[in-house]
């Protein structure tokens, strides 16, 4: 019963991380959109410094931008926050069930490091404060005033943690809590540093004085950031289905690489919202992926190991019903599981010959499955279904 109900709690917070995710990132989408195509009102009003008309869901809507502020706020004004808080409480509470909760199986690996899960679990806790708190010293700095340096360094500091978590942690956890830092720097330019900028804004001009202006520069300089920061992160959240990527031993330098993939894809978009289309940026991002993609293809001929005698199939069955089919099989025997994960079963000799490829790039290839290695699957155990798959997945 407490691993059906963890399954059910596990798709409530998914699914809610999901909904509130979409509004977050669609409402900074459509902001960025709007800001980006605001033109001279075309009958000047006071204050008034661009406009906007736009027509869905057959209606027309007049939107305005004012230069600072109406000469008098309304009695209702609307504040976008709740989406991002949203989305932070929901992924920590998925990072809290999954990958702390259930530690041994997807947050740490034996072939990884030796740590203990409590470890585990107060390094990764440790990595989401501190990014934040050296992403925000760095911002307050000189480099606020240097942003090319200011995103180079940022650069170098996320692929280092990535680096450092990969040598510490299992390889999906360690892509997790490089997302997870980064969503926890965007929750809380939100929290700690854009809303609190406009509030005082809002108390300045409702006094009557002049907006502090540093402030108004640091609510940008973050509001950018974020904005940037959207596409990567996005990445990051479904990375768990491509194991090719963290599995891989570069598996750090590639989560780096797709960051700078997003954030490219990222600033296409903003030039072209702002009417300056570049006809570089989706090429060059198209053929960062093909070349991420021919970096880590398997060497050979792709089909494992290819070397040595046959695998007689009795030999593998036995392999995949120790290691593999306490969790994949129609009435899983490991503790917590009580439904085989993504549905793939290893009861009969047809299931495991259908699934041959995909236990060879799991098991073999990017080395990801057992999850945690907590059933201790064998080099030699995994060279054996890798000779199988070489030797055509034979039931022989």
């Amino acid at each position: 019963m407490t691993a059906h109900l963890e399954q059910w709690l596990g798709l409530a917070l998914r699914w809610a991380h999901v909904i509130v995710g979409v509004s977050w990132i669609g409402t900074s989408f459509y902001f960025n959109w709007l800001n980006a195509r605001f033109a001279h009102p075309a009958t000047p009003e006071p204050g008034v410094s661009g406009e906007l008309w736009s027509v869905h869901g057959g209606g027309f809507y007049r939107v305005v931008k004012y230069g600072v502020a109406p000469g008098r706020l309304p009695a209702t004004l609307h504040w976008f926050k709740w989406e991002a808080y949203a989305t932070w409480w929901t992924g920590m509470s998925l990072l809290v069930l999954l990958y702390y909760v259930g530690a041994r199986a997807y947050l740490l690996d034996p072939m990884v490091s030796s740590i203990a899960p409590a470890t585990g679990i107060a390094i990764g806790s440790a990595s989401l404060a501190v990014s934040w708190l050296v992403y925000d010293g760095m911002c307050r700095s000189p480099l606020e005033a240097q942003p090319a340096v200011l995103a180079g360094l940022g650069l170098i500091l996320v692929t280092v943690l990535a680096w450092g978590l990969s040598h510490l942690l299992s390889a999906r956890a360690a892509y997790l809590h490089v997302g997870a830092a980064l969503g926890t720097i965007m929750v809380a330019n939100v929290f700690r540093v854009i809303i609190p900028s406009q509030r005082a804004m809002v108390a300045s001009l409702t006094a009557g004085q002049a907006p502090d202006a540093w402030r108004g520069r640091q609510a940008a300089l973050r509001s950018l950031h974020n904005n940037y920061l959207t596409l990567p992160v996005l990445f990051v959240m479904v990375s768990s289905h491509y194991p090719e990527t963290y599995g891989s031993p570069w598996g750090w330098a590639i989560l780096g690489a797709l960051f700078v993939i997003g954030v490219l894809v990222r600033h296409w978009f903003n030039l072209r919202n702002a009417g300056r289309p570049n006809r570089w940026l989706l090429p060059a991002a198209a053929l960062g992926l093909v070349a991420l993609a021919a970096l880590t293809a398997p060497r050979g001929d792709g089909a494992g190991p290819a070397t040595g005698s046959p695998a007689p199939f009795a030999e593998v069955r036995v392999v995949i019903a120790q290691r593999c089919a306490p969790c994949h099989s129609s009435a899983p025997t490991y503790p917590g599981i009580s439904v085989a994960p993504a549905g793939v079963m290893f009861d009969t000799p047809a299931e495991i010959q259908g699934k041959a490829q995909r236990i060879l790039d799991r098991a073999v290839t990017t080395k990801t499955m057992p999850l945690g290695n907590l059933t201790g699957i064998s080099d030699a155990e995994r060279d054996l279904l890798g000779r199988w798959v070489a030797d055509g997945a034979s039931l022989r």
